[in-house]
């Protein structure tokens, strides 16, 4: 993990540690690196309740609770079934927050619609969750490299969000 990879890695923790949150990870393409990521940092058993691994959709399907016809209409490449990972996340592990990938990190499995290096990033509740596509393709490993960076900074910038204090309504 880089430099700036421990750091972001850090502040979750942080983050989470202080609200006394749980986080857990629903992970395609990315195979377990984002769960990776969030305990690199000493006392992670405190706040990560563990991963889902759904490199195929009947496990999507089946753990995560990604509909059968969405996955047929959008592909497991898309929006919709990133939230829905995130939202089945949450549930399957009983945790406040989750953060999931889904994706092409190639060299082959692309298409004209869908090129290798499209991954859709998403973190949230499952009342919230947002979501980031990465769409460059730099090779498998640096695509695997930069998603998981990618939904870390995500995660990170969500966690602040749900932090911050509301503002007073004035009357």
């Amino acid at each position: 993990m880089d430099f700036e990879g421990k750091i972001i890695s850090r502040e979750i923790s942080e983050l989470l540690w202080e609200s006394e949150k749980t986080v857990a990870t629903a992970e395609s393409c990315t195979g377990g690196r984002i769960a990776e990521a969030i305990i690199a940092v000493p006392g992670a058993s405190k706040y990560f309740k563990g991963g889902i691994i759904s490199y195929v959709n009947e496990v999507k399907e089946n753990l995560l609770g990604v509909s059968h016809q969405l996955l047929e209409e959008k592909t497991a490449v898309c929006e919709e079934v990133a939230v829905a990972m995130v939202k089945g996340a949450c549930k399957a592990l009983a945790t406040d927050y989750a953060v999931a990938a889904t994706g092409v990190a190639g060299p082959s499995g692309g298409t004209k619609e869908i090129p290798v290096g499209t991954i859709w990033l998403a973190c949230g509740t499952p009342e919230h969750v947002v979501t980031c596509k990465v769409e460059e393709d730099h090779g498998r490993d640096i695509n695997l490299a930069i998603a998981t960076n990618r939904a870390m900074q995500l995660l990170r910038d969500f966690l602040k969000s749900a932090e911050k204090p509301k503002e007073a309504k004035e009357s």
